[in-house]
């Protein structure tokens, strides 16, 4: 069953079960999938790594719009992102811990051969190809920059 099929079985359940926040934040999950599917060039189909790319999206969107919301002393506001942020990361792959990110990199580092911050760019596009999904791009530059530096 590709993602797409398991969030529209997951809004049934949601349904059955009452759940609010699950259901709404299942439900823009499903409007976002269908706009991508018809998108033009899409051919009508959404493969399992861009639906992933497009959750993480939307649950990166979440955290800037809580972390706004606290800023101008609306916490009830942020509960209710943060509510959706979780259900929305219930579907993404486990993220990987800083260490296991920074011992990717020094592999990719390794097997490109890069030594200055001139080939950091080189690094990135590959860090970001592999890690895609499972480590933030801020974190992965971040440690880039520390072990070309």
């Amino acid at each position: 069953m590709n993602l797409f099929d398991q969030i529209s079985e997951d809004i049934k359940a949601a349904m059955k079960a009452r759940d609010k926040v699950r259901l709404e934040t299942l439900r823009n999950i499903k409007k976002v999938f269908l706009e991508a599917k018809t998108a033009p060039g899409a051919n009508d189909t959404l493969e399992d790594d861009a639906a992933l790319k497009i959750i993480a999206k939307l649950a990166k969107q979440g955290k800037e719009t809580a972390a706004t919301y606290t800023q101008a002393g609306r916490q009830d506001l942020a509960d209710a992102e943060l509510a959706q942020v979780e259900v929305l990361e219930s579907y993404l792959p486990k993220q990987l811990s800083e260490a296991e990110i920074e011992a990717a990199v020094k592999e990719i580092i390794a097997q490109t051969g890069a030594t200055s911050m001139k080939e950091m760019g080189k690094v990135m596009g590959i860090a970001s190809k592999q890690l895609a999904g499972k480590a933030d791009g801020r974190a992965i530059s971040a440690i880039v920059k520390q072990l070309l530096s």
